[in-house]
């Protein structure tokens, strides 16, 4: 089969962390080279592009309020197509790609694209499905729904109610899950944290990320427990991973303390709960291991949504300081654990190891029924933001 182009951009790593495991799961699934992930923002302007991202990891992370009323400003007007002259360099850049490669397929794990492929389409330069794979759950934006095209993955349930009363047709709603890394189905029933019930000690897995609120008095307090066995993973952080050594160093049971690590999903299947924030693919990595997550920190906006898809399936909670995220943890492993079996339990309902693959399968199915002539129909939609707002608060949210 011809290539599949997966388009993706560097702002959230739910985006990058998607593309790449899709990519996998299509090469694996119809031989290597099969597809192509691209970020047309970092292709098309290289030195803008990283401007913007340390832009955009600095108003997350220290200007939260500005954040949460761009992100609603956008879903609220709605400025694209109008505006798509904004992204006239990465049109002509996808408009050549899609000349020179001729994908058979397009799939965008960033919503924006879309705008752009529906553009193309009108003006006959793609005749290739494309799909939109979302990464966000329940507070989905509507730049994810607006634009048509040809279907979109959902990684659950409740995600696709959301789109399906934004006025979306349900028989375009793929929910097979968010594509995690093929690690976690192939070791799934092989590795998993020690039985709390035997008396074992419990396994804390705790991930900062940049901009973490109060993430040395965190570990400090969790270092504290000298019941538990603790993991700290501190990205790039050296002089922080050094203090925290030191620490580690004089506890009896001793801790393990990381800098940037590739180990994530061994740690999630092996540790009994993970504090973190509420990012997409750290979110969606802790449910595909079925490890119960304590959220200390959420962006407004996209990261809201994630925690609501756990506050209602009664997974972990929010911990908003770090003597919160203690407390909470304490009681998850009070009594033998009961409180975090029922945690785990609920994770069973909604984890999907398989999505990468399952969703690779899908769109492989859909490339070749293109090729023999029977492209898939395009969604379409005349609904309005005050019909959205109406939609939304009529949906029965699941208990």
């Amino acid at each position: 089969m011809s290539r599949i182009i997966i388009l993706t951009a560097g702002y959230g790593e739910g985006h990058n962390a998607a593309a790449r495991n899709l990519a996998t799961a299509l090469d694996a699934a119809a031989g290597a080279g099969t597809a192509r992930v691209v970020d047309l923002f970092a292709l098309a302007s290289p030195r803008l592009n990283a401007i913007a991202r340390r832009g955009y990891l600095t108003v997350i992370n220290r200007l939260p309020r500005l954040w949460s009323a761009f992100y609603a400003w956008i879903d609220r007007t709605r400025p694209f197509p109008r505006h798509l002259w904004i992204l006239r360099r990465e049109r002509r850049l996808l408009a050549g790609m899609i000349q020179q490669e001729k994908p058979v397929l397009i799939c965008s794990t960033y919503p924006v694209y879309a705008f752009l492929l529906e553009q193309l389409t009108e003006t006959g330069t793609i005749s290739a499905p494309y799909y939109n794979l979302v990464t966000d759950s329940i507070s989905i934006n509507s730049l994810w729904w607006l634009p048509r095209c040809h279907g979109w993955y959902l990684p659950n349930v409740e995600s696709a109610r959301v789109i399906t009363a934004a006025g979306r047709s349900p028989t375009l709603l793929h929910t097979l899950g968010f594509p995690v890394q093929p690690f976690f189905a192939a070791q799934t029933g092989e590795l998993q944290p020690p039985n709390l019930a035997t008396g074992h000690n419990p396994r804390v897995l705790y991930i900062i990320n940049s901009g973490s609120k109060h993430a040395e008095t965190t570990a400090r307090l969790l270092l504290a427990e000298s019941n538990w066995e603790i993991t700290c993973a501190v990205g790039r952080d050296q002089r922080l991973r050094a203090r925290l050594q030191k620490l580690a160093n004089r506890r009896r049971i001793p801790a393990t303390i990381l800098g940037w690590t590739d180990q994530i999903p061994q740690l999630l299947m092996t540790h009994h709960a993970v504090v973190s924030k509420a990012g997409g693919a750290t979110t969606q990595e802790a449910i595909a291991a079925r490890c119960p997550m304590i959220v200390n920190q959420i962006i407004p906006g996209q990261e809201e949504g994630n925690y609501e898809l756990l506050r209602r399936h009664g997974i972990g909670a929010l911990a908003p300081t770090p003597r919160a995220v203690v407390t909470v943890l304490r009681d998850g492993f009070a009594h033998g654990g009961n409180l975090w079996r029922e945690w785990r339990h609920s994770l069973t309902q909604l984890t999907r190891p398989t999505a990468a693959a399952d969703i690779a399968r899908h769109l492989l199915t859909q490339g070749k029924c293109h090729l023999l002539g029977d492209p898939s129909p395009v969604a379409t939609t005349d609904v309005t933001p005050r019909e959205n707002l109406r939609l939304s608060k009529a949906m029965t949210p699941i208990k």
